[in-house]
């Protein structure tokens, strides 16, 4: 839990420029999900998170995934995002599908195309912010002067310039929260999968780090898929699906 509410500097939110495609993109939709099934052995015989799951995401499109503990929405996420495989079916993302990378196709498919926050931020204690704002683009081999040139300016689009020489341990969990978003978001990539950003968050952060990652939504012309249990969060998205049972509905926001 964050307990430096009341210290929290506030981020700057970008203003929104409204959601619409990139320039030049003609087709409508950067993920597309057919026929999907995630199945596991257990020791007590084989279980089934969901089969069947077909649905289409926009670009510019911020959605909510909701739903019950255990049902699967980040083993769905991971999927969506080339951590994970699925039992059957087929993800297209990015004009890509995924079922025919190799492992390490993926993981310069994750590098290139998508940026991931968490619920717990990873931050590596060891490196200052800075330092864990560039490791997406020293891992793709750019020089350490021109990688951390662009933390610089990442930790300022997140607020948090002034705190780029402080380790993880510094930082209040907002403030790591903020530095997460800035290493997603470096390697300026087309779909942001975040999985409960704000759960390790109390009330008052958890809403300012929501709005710090829809104004970077609306001014990067993202599509971000958002995995939470806050209700009140997921009625800001442009749109709700509910897993439930294995299967995936539309929610209309006031019926959460």
């Amino acid at each position: 839990m964050d307990t430096a509410r009341a210290t929290e500097a506030q981020p700057h939110i970008p203003a929104s420029r409204g959601l619409r495609p990139p320039a030049g993109v003609d087709h409508p939709n950067i993920i597309s999900v057919r026929n999907l099934c995630k199945e596991y052995l257990t020791g007590r015989g084989r279980l089934t998170l969901f089969d069947g799951l077909s649905f289409d995401i926009l670009r510019g499109e911020m959605l909510a995934i909701v739903g019950q503990s255990g049902a699967g929405k980040s083993t769905l996420l991971h999927i969506l995002g080339a951590l994970d495989t699925p039992s059957a079916g087929d993800v297209y993302c990015a004009s890509t599908q995924l079922r025919s990378l190799t492992p390490s196709q993926a993981a310069t498919f994750r590098n290139r195309e998508i940026g991931y926050v968490w619920q717990f931020h990873y931050l590596l204690p060891e490196f200052t912010a800075l330092e864990n704002v560039a490791m997406p683009l020293l891992a793709r081999g750019e020089s350490k002067a021109s990688a951390l040139r662009s933390a610089e300016k990442w930790l300022n689009e997140v607020g948090l310039g002034d705190r780029a020489t402080h380790r993880a341990g510094e930082l209040s969990g907002g403030e790591q929260q903020r530095v997460s978003i800035a290493r997603a978001l470096i390697t300026q990539p087309q779909v942001l999968l975040a999985d409960e950003p704000t759960g390790d968050l109390d009330g008052a952060t958890a809403d300012l780090i929501f709005s710090l990652i829809q104004g970077l939504h609306q001014l990067h012309n993202l599509t971000s898929v958002i995995v939470t249990h806050n209700q009140a969060l997921a009625r800001r998205c442009t749109r709700i699906l509910r897993l439930d049972k294995g299967r995936l509905n539309e929610v209309a926001p006031l019926a959460l």
